[in-house]
């Protein structure tokens, strides 16, 4: 009987031991809030050359290119930060129709149409907005919000 008791004792601290584990969470960090913001917006300006030559934007895509990759590498070193990490994965995959997906076209196209511009550009400017919701609030809601967007691409 004392045997069985214990055995429920260590199976419950268990049980709660494996749901906090789970539950974890990176806390809100002041410098991925920011950089998201100046990715956010440098990355809205640039979008909106798209109807210029690749190449006239040659120098600002690659400077945007490496500030997405080093907040990539920073994410990705975060204890309990496999949803921000999996959604910047996202954004800088050239074969998903995010970021670095509208930058591959416009390079293969050399230049791209206003309207595709602008259905993009909102679509990507979604995906930063629950990027930030999340990093902000860190609560259920935001976190399924991105797990959606993240499973839809």
């Amino acid at each position: 009987m004392k045997n069985n008791k214990f055995f429920l004792i260590l199976l419950g601290i268990t049980a709660f031991m494996s749901a906090c584990s789970t539950l974890r969470t990176a806390p809100y960090d002041q410098y991925s809030f920011q950089k998201t913001i100046e990715l956010k917006i440098d990355a809205g300006q640039l979008m909106e050359k798209a109807e210029t030559p690749y190449q006239e934007n040659s120098i600002e895509i690659n400077n945007l290119k490496n500030e997405i990759a080093k907040i990539v590498e920073y994410e990705k070193f975060k204890p309990n930060n496999e949803i921000t990490y999996k959604m910047w994965l996202l954004l800088a995959n050239e074969d998903k129709n995010l970021l670095a997906g509208f930058l591959k076209r416009w390079e293969e196209k050399e230049t791209l149409s206003p309207f595709f511009i602008t259905e993009t550009k909102g679509q990507i400017t979604e995906a930063f907005d629950l990027l930030l919701t999340y990093e902000a609030k860190k609560e259920p809601a935001a976190k399924n919000s991105l797990l959606e967007l993240i499973s839809k691409n």
